[in-house]
């Protein structure tokens, strides 16, 4: 992909005579005037001058100056508005390579590094790191004036990631990974019902709704910084931006270490969520399949027909029930539907009849085993409310409730927990690590002349650079993740889907939480002023409504994405009337 690079810097050096349409000249006349020349910093005095090409001027109030400032003295500059759009398309492109190659490479040290350290730390901080250093230089350049004016394109960079990966790349994920529903719940790899608004959708696993919830949580910062205004209080605005600050990486940090444990976490949840569903197909299988009369009038196992039901399992008649034989049963149940790992199946079966510890369940071990799996059926039917424990049904209610819980908490059967096999450690290694230091590079490099861009091209057409910084930039910093989003979700299955959207709430966090920490910096060090009252405004609504829209629920039929489609013009034009109707900034 350097290649890339190199195209790109050779097309832009082409063109940028054009748009900047400098003529060298070595002499002064008297018709030069002062708005339209600038020495070139090779002849002393005033023989040598820039001139500015008149033809390529667009804005009356750049003629009159003539001046553009080149970033770090070399990289071109402009004041026309074709000029800055162009620069803009050019910049934003390499600042595209650059969350490239830091995607590519976080997906590499993840093959070798597994879940824990860098899918929860190292993936969401490289996934925001072109906004943020977008953020930083917008707010580092010139005087405190120049910052001020800058810094609402950090602004508007941070509120444009955030709402187009909750309205736009969400819904067009939810379109592109629609499956059937059935009984509300999305079949894997079954789309016949085409755009079925009510019919078709997508279903995600609970931890996406924890996700969610998250997501939700992480606009507190925004909350504590805007207080004051919220009080119509002139003073403590520097003092709330403090206080945003430290509550901000507090919740970055406590963030980063629930990512790091989450997936031993969820393995934990799943491996109890597998065994309360062997046990109630256990229990399920007896009552319905294998022994009439398994439970008396008063819903108590009949010790009768367990002891039967032992006295068959016991194949070798010492009124134990070995491992082998407790194995035997759990085989010829044939719990197919529940991807069973059947040696692990039967040391927790072992563990929760064997009382005596002596790795052998006796028939009153095997009896008050049973009857405690009995009363936990009847306690979780009766707190969800679905049956009472006097009704013959209990068992195939509890069954359907452990299977949708172990459904929602994401296992299929265990092909994610494989090891992915790496054939070149070394390599896969060496190679990450250039991508990542590439696309670091890269994104420093580009991120300042980018938000000068921007700047330029708000004069040029006198649009506030907040509106273009909101639906320019993030195409840009964030379309490896849109796409990488859009990917996942088109492979129509639950465990993608998941995926997929908790990745687009981690980002949306990770926007709430690194890249306001680093626009907090800057505020707080110099000195700016928090006035963004109707950007903040439309941050906490966007994520407020999609956060607990998230949370409550884990199937999203088709007409869910109208309402994602939907908040992306809405905070566009709230914005607008918030700030040039009731002059809210």
């Amino acid at each position: 992909m350097a290649h890339n690079i190199l195209i790109i810097i050779a097309i832009f050096t082409t063109f940028t005579s054009a748009t900047a349409g400098r003529l060298i000249t070595t002499t002064t006349t008297a018709t030069n005037s002062s708005s339209d020349i600038v020495n070139d910093g090779v002849h002393g005095g005033s023989r040598g001058v820039l001139r500015l090409n008149p033809f390529l001027s667009l804005s009356s109030s750049t003629e009159e100056s003539g001046i553009c400032e080149q970033t770090y003295g070399f990289l071109p500059c402009t004041t026309t508005v074709f000029g800055n759009l162009f620069l803009i398309l050019v910049y934003g492109y390499l600042m595209f390579i650059a969350a490239t190659y830091l995607s590519a490479g976080s997906e590499l040290m993840l093959e070798i590094l597994g879940p824990g350290i860098v899918g929860g730390l190292f993936l969401p901080v490289l996934g925001a790191l072109p906004d943020a250093m977008l953020i930083l230089v917008s707010g580092l350049s010139g005087s405190s004036e120049t910052a001020q004016d800058q810094v609402s394109v950090g602004m508007g960079l941070l509120a444009g990631s955030t709402v187009m990966l909750l309205t736009v790349i969400w819904g067009t994920c939810i379109i592109v990974g629609k499956c059937d529903l059935q009984n509300s719940i999305a079949i894997d790899n079954q789309d016949t019902k085409g755009f079925n608004l009510l019919g078709s959708g997508v279903s995600t696993d609970i931890w996406t709704s924890y996700s969610a919830m998250i997501m939700a949580v992480s606009l507190l910062p925004f909350i504590v910084v805007q207080f004051p205004q919220i009080m119509h209080s002139t003073s403590g605005r520097h003092v709330a931006v403090l206080i945003g600050l430290i509550v901000t990486i507090s919740l970055l940090i406590a963030y980063c270490i629930y990512q790091v444990y989450q997936p031993n976490i969820q393995k934990r949840r799943i491996a109890f969520a597998k065994h309360k569903h062997v046990r109630s197909r256990i229990l399920n299988y007896l009552k319905t399949n294998a022994y009439e009369g398994f439970l008396d009038d008063k819903g108590h196992p009949n010790r009768e027909v367990l002891f039967r039901l032992f006295n068959s399992v016991d194949v070798n008649g010492d009124k134990h029930l070995s491992q082998a034989e407790l194995r035997a049963l759990v085989v010829g149940m044939q719990l197919n539907d529940i991807n069973l790992n059947e040696d692990d199946a039967v040391l927790k079966v072992m563990k929760d009849f064997d009382t005596s510890g002596n790795d052998e369940i006796d028939f009153e071990e095997f009896v008050s085993g049973i009857t405690k799996w009995i009363d936990e059926a009847k306690s979780t039917i009766l707190a969800s409310h679905v049956s009472g424990p006097d009704t013959t049904n209990y068992f195939h209610d509890y069954y359907e409730e452990t299977k949708r819980e172990h459904y929602l908490l994401g296992d299929e059967g265990g092909d994610h927990d494989e090891e992915n096999g790496v054939n070149d450690p070394q390599w896969t290694t060496i190679k990450a690590l250039l991508f990542l230091l590439l696309g670091t590079i890269v994104a420093a490099l580009f991120a300042d002349p980018l938000v000068d861009a921007v700047g330029g091209f708000s004069s040029a057409t006198n649009i506030p650079s907040f509106f273009i910084s909101f639906i320019v930039l993030p195409i840009a910093t964030n379309s490896s993740e849109s796409v990488s989003a859009i990917i996942f979700a088109s492979r129509k299955k639950q465990r993608s889907a998941s995926l997929t959207f908790s990745e687009l709430y981690g980002s949306a966090t990770m926007n709430n939480l690194l890249c306001l920490s680093v626009f907090l910096a800057l505020v707080y060090v110099r000195g700016l002023t928090w006035d963004f009252t109707s950007e903040v405004l439309v941050i906490v609504i966007v994520c407020i409504v999609m956060g607990v829209f998230g949370s409550l629920r884990t199937t999203f039929p088709l007409w869910t994405c109208f309402i994602a489609f939907v908040l992306y013009p809405f905070s566009l034009v709230l914005v607008y009337i918030l700030d040039y109707w009731y002059g809210w900034s």
